[in-house]
């Protein structure tokens, strides 16, 4: 006869959960997020400690549906929650502690290995499984040395399969991301304010252990953004690493994202901030821009 489990066993997973997310509360709270968003993962940690049976059971049933379907559970945290629920660990939280390893988490796409997640992580700045699908379909990926279109098919599905738990009940057909203007003005605020804002320990590229990397949290027309200065083995051998942003953001509707802004040498945009791969939408923004500038009030 199979001894039954006691409830406390049967909903520890639950407070696992719930103590990622209070660790994300805390750690935003500190780095000066929004209180709004503070509050929303302390309320969804709350939810979980309380609720009556295992939240894997919700996710199980229907997904990230599943977990949007709860009180409390907004779609960005159900996906955080999914991630939990699917890997044990959070790559926000990793994010917010410094201690990411972006290898690690493309390795885990199959066709992967140590070689091509290094590769894909130093050249275009990638850091989470979906950032890496954005890719897949923006042609970027297909950039890489190694990567053919038959593998950029495969990593295409794979990809599909191991994120469409995780997404939103209803995720529109056309990808979606911030306006050019919102993404350049946060990387402009976060360079502005570079000296003033709340600093992390990243594990790599410092010895010493210092919190050296400044963070930024802000919120323009409906998105969530993170900013931080690029730690990736490229922004050091190039020298960037006190050039090249990286932007995550996401929205409730749309899964989240990122791009990589730095400053254009040679060429018409010298000087100029761009996202990288979207070269030509910053030269028509800037081109807008200038052409606002010049008309007479």
């Amino acid at each position: 006869m199979a001894v039954q489990k006691a409830p406390e066993d049967i909903l520890s997973e639950n407070r696992f959960v719930a103590d990622k997310l209070d660790d994300v509360a805390r750690l935003l709270e500190q780095q000066d997020a929004s209180p709004f968003r503070v509050r929303a993962y302390r309320n969804a940690a709350s939810y979980l400690r309380g609720l009556a049976h295992p939240v894997r059971l919700d996710y199980q049933r229907a997904g990230r549906r599943g977990l949007d379907d709860l009180p409390t559970i907004g779609q960005s945290i159900a996906a955080t929650i999914a991630e939990i629920l699917d890997t044990g660990a959070s790559s926000l939280l990793d994010r917010l502690r410094g201690t990411t390893d972006p290898e690690q988490v493309l390795q885990t796409v199959p066709m992967i290995g140590p070689e091509l997640a290094r590769r894909i992580h130093d050249d275009l700045d990638i850091d989470t499984l979906e950032a890496l699908e954005t890719a897949v379909y923006d042609g970027r990926l297909a950039s890489i040395k190694g990567i053919g279109p038959r593998r950029v098919e495969s990593l295409r599905h794979s990809l599909s399969d191991m994120l469409a738990r995780r997404r939103p009940r209803r995720v529109p057909r056309n990808r979606q991301q911030p306006s050019i203007a919102d993404i350049l003005a946060v990387d402009q605020s976060y360079r502005e304010n570079v000296d003033t804002l709340p600093q992390i320990r990243p594990r790599r590229f410092n010895l010493s252990g210092e919190a050296r990397l400044p963070i930024l949290h802000a919120e323009r027309d409906g998105w969530q953004f993170t900013a931080l200065y690029s730690n990736s083995p490229a922004a050091h051998r190039f020298g960037r690493n006190r050039d090249w942003v990286v932007i995550y953001f996401e929205r409730a509707d749309q899964p989240e994202g990122q791009v990589t802004v730095v400053t254009e040498h040679g060429g018409p945009q010298d000087g100029q901030r761009v996202i990288r791969g979207q070269e030509k939408a910053c030269a028509a923004y800037y081109q807008t821009l200038e052409a606002k500038q010049l008309q007479p009030h």
